[in-house]
């Protein structure tokens, strides 16, 4: 891709769009005809993903441009119905972009599955006896999945935690076995249930024990993510707030998501604002990145901030994002999901690796975009200019009159579907 940097793309059509991307190359006549067709999820594929089926959900699927990460262009998918979501990550990027983008890292992809032993007689040498035998466990794990270890990933460590062990209850105490997995580029949900069940037995006959829970942990913190960008204040000027105010106002809206469990929940909801539409778009399991994110965001034993904003020595505002990454580039929905796959071609990412680093990346630029506006105008004046447009559409509005209508609403201060409807009898008579 030349750049992901393409003025006016908000103001265009949607044909208008699709006839740019398209000229771009970024897809084929194939991948167009899909995601341009009344039914980019054919019903057959929906009814063989899951049980039950009756029909599909589908999402809007806009791009977030601007956005440089490590030197390359992204145009990035997100798949999502909340207003002014993409545009906010997308404002906030081409002012990163201007500084040199974003830098983004990631650790190698090594995913955790859990072990539970109960009613062991001695459960300190029951731990031993899993150490000492270490590498046997861990050549057993491989060989439950040798396609894995082919590939350059499979087991390639464990631990041993012991939880409860003074309780007077039978129930809580307990030995639990890690078992550490480089899933190379898939999320690697079913490698790592495969390995974790393929060694009950042995573990078993070594700790004296029973062998109940075996499976993944969805807080894999081994396998992480960070973004971090540097923004000079003379960026941040807005309207007439100097860049010195909004970089002390997001530094101060920081600080109280830091201080204060009750506003890290909504702060932290902001970025995953950025981070589940990529998530969802590139078809992977934005429940389990979930889970994983706030789990690191409570690690220190106070559910807090997930970001970190402070100012440097040259009175720069930066910004620093690490998460937990559990996606894929391979597997599961990637593979049959149309869309999904397109989405991937759009990003043109090279491993689970890059994708990770892409999408912490989004949910920093997402939530530096709400901070700046608590800290300007106010999250409302942006998010309710775009939400009386969906006001408009429910209260009946169509084609050249929706503009009409949201404007209408947006000059009476009077977003609601009650007053649109009004507006809507009063444009038809």
């Amino acid at each position: 891709m030349e750049t992901s940097r393409i003025p006016g793309f908000y103001n265009m059509t949607v044909e208008e769009r699709r006839t740019l991307l398209s000229s771009m190359d970024l897809f084929t006549e194939d991948d167009a005809a899909y995601l341009f067709s009344k039914e980019p999820l054919p019903m057959d594929t929906a009814n063989n993903m899951i049980e039950n089926v009756i029909g599909t959900f589908p999402l809007p699927l806009g791009l977030g441009l601007n956005f440089l990460i490590n030197g390359k262009d992204y145009c990035i998918p997100m798949a999502i119905e909340e207003p002014s979501v993409v545009a906010s990550a997308s404002h906030i990027a081409k002012i990163v972009r201007e500084t040199g983008g974003f830098t983004a890292e990631a650790t190698e992809r090594v995913m955790t599955g859990q072990i539970q032993v109960v009613g062991c007689s001695d459960f300190n040498a029951a731990k031993e006896a899993i150490l000492n035998e270490k590498d046997t466990l861990l050549e057993a794990a491989n060989n439950a999945y040798p396609s894995l270890r082919k590939r350059g990933g499979g087991a390639c460590d464990l631990e041993v935690r012991l939880l409860n062990e003074g309780s007077d209850s039978k129930y809580s105490q307990m030995l639990v076995l890690h078992l550490y997995i480089n899933t190379c580029d898939a999320m690697g949900a079913n490698m790592v249930n495969t390995m974790a069940e393929s060694l009950a037995p042995v573990v078993e006959e070594l700790t004296g024990g029973k062998v109940y829970l075996r499976i993944l942990s969805n807080y894999p913190d081994r396998c992480l993510a960070s973004a971090r960008c540097v923004i000079p204040p003379e960026l941040l000027e807005t309207g007439d707030f100097s860049g010195e105010e909004v970089r002390d106002g997001v530094i101060h809206a920081y600080e109280f998501a830091a201080s204060d469990p009750y506003r890290a929940v909504t702060h932290n909801k902001g970025i995953m604002n950025g981070i589940d539409p990529v998530v969802i778009a590139t078809g992977n399991d934005w429940r389990a990145v979930e889970a994983g994110a706030h789990a690191h965001a409570a690690r220190d034993g106070m559910y807090t901030s997930m970001t970190n904003w402070y100012s440097d020595e040259k009175g720069n505002l930066v910004g620093e994002l690490e998460l937990p990454m559990s996606v894929g580039t391979v597997g599961g929905s990637i593979r049959v999901h149309p869309i999904a796959k397109l989405a991937h071609k759009l990003l043109n990412v090279d491993s689970a690796r890059e994708l990770s680093q892409v999408i912490v990346a989004v949910g920093l630029a997402q939530n530096l975009g709400a901070l700046k506006a608590l800290a300007t105008d106010g999250i409302q004046k942006g998010h309710m200019a775009l939400h009386s447009r969906s006001v408009a559409i429910a209260a009946g509005a169509t084609g050249e009159m929706i503009d009409v209508i949201s404007q209408r609403l947006i000059d009476e201060k009077e977003i609601r579907v009650g007053k649109a409807k009004e507006l809507v009898a009063e444009y038809t008579k």
